[in-house]
Formats: C-alpha cells, sequence, structure tokens
C-alpha cells in the first residue's frame, strides 16, 4: 500500500512540475496606481477602496492572461470614476451606489504597454468611458463588482490589443 501511496505522489509531483513552464507563460499584469486617495471616484473607506482596485487589479490580470506567451502587460491607473453616485445609507451599514444612465458613466484614465523579451511593442495612453453603459448587455452578473468598468476594459482590449 505504500508503494503505491508512494508512485501516486511521484506522478502527481511530477505532473505539477511539468507544468510550471505552462504557468510561467501566462503572466500577470504588473498594474500601479496613481494616486487613488485622488481617484475621481473610488470608495472612501479603506477596505472598500483595496477591494475595488484589487476587482481592477485581477482584472487586468485576467486581460493580459490571454496575451500570445512572453508579451507582458503594464498598466498605471492615473484616474478611476466609477459608473453610478454614491448615495449615503442613513439607516447605517455600506452606502449605495446608484445607476441612473445620466451623467454618472463610468471613466478610466490609464497607460499600458505591452512588452515582448524586455522590449516595448506596443503603449500608449487611454482615456475609456461608457456613456451607454446601462443601455447595452453586459456579460457580467448584477452581483458582479465592478461590470461596468470591466466590459469597458474588455472592449478597449478586443479593439486594441487582441486585434493585433
Amino acid at each position: 500500500m505504500t508503494t503505491v501511496l508512494t508512485k501516486v505522489l511521484q506522478a502527481g509531483a511530477l505532473a505539477a512540475l511539468m507544468a510550471l513552464p505552462a504557468s510561467a507563460a501566462t503572466a500577470a499584469a504588473s498594474v500601479s496606481y496613481a494616486e487613488p486617495d485622488r481617484f475621481t471616484d473610488v470608495p472612501f473607506a479603506p477596505w472598500e477602496r483595496e477591494r475595488v482596485l484589487k476587482q481592477l487589479t485581477d482584472h487586468f490580470d485576467k486581460l493580459a492572461a490571454s496575451l500570445p506567451p512572453g508579451q507582458e502587460l503594464k498598466v498605471e491607473v492615473l484616474d478611476l470614476d466609477l459608473a453610478g453616485q454614491v448615495k449615503p445609507n442613513f439607516r447605517g451599514g455600506q452606502d449605495l451606489r446608484v445607476m441612473n444612465g445620466g451623467a454618472d458613466w463610468p471613466h478610466i484614465h490609464f497607460r499600458y504597454s505591452i512588452a515582448e523579451g524586455g522590449k516595448v511593442i506596443k503603449s500608449g495612453e487611454e482615456k475609456l468611458s461608457n456613456m451607454q453603459y446601462l443601455n447595452r448587455m453586459n456579460q457580467y452578473g448584477n452581483n458582479e463588482l465592478l461590470r461596468y468598468e470591466k466590459q469597458m476594459l474588455d472592449d478597449w482590449f478586443k479593439q486594441t490589443l487582441a486585434a493585433r
């Protein structure tokens, strides 16, 4: 019994080692935030702001994973204005973010670069916004944090980087 268990563990370890080069090829994005405390619209509470920025970083990581092997995405977020407007919750608890489709659409301003082999092959600065954010299909569910911002970034990525 011990010999069988040892062989199973060795086979599992070997499979994990063989998978390492494949996972190393899908690099995460390098995301930084220039003065996030001064962004146009992010949550005031530090824990909530951290959660929003982590979600945004994770989404850039997801986009970077679809780049060809060997390419790296670097992003510096300069400003962020989330969809909707924050309304205080006078009954206590977390403030509410209300979307009404008026002048409350999402905006994001960032610089990016794609590098391959240490050389920058594409770079730019983007100011994205989506005035029609409530009037179009969104692949993200109603409970998804940053669903409008993620959709806007997906559209940009598809048009600007994935089309190459």
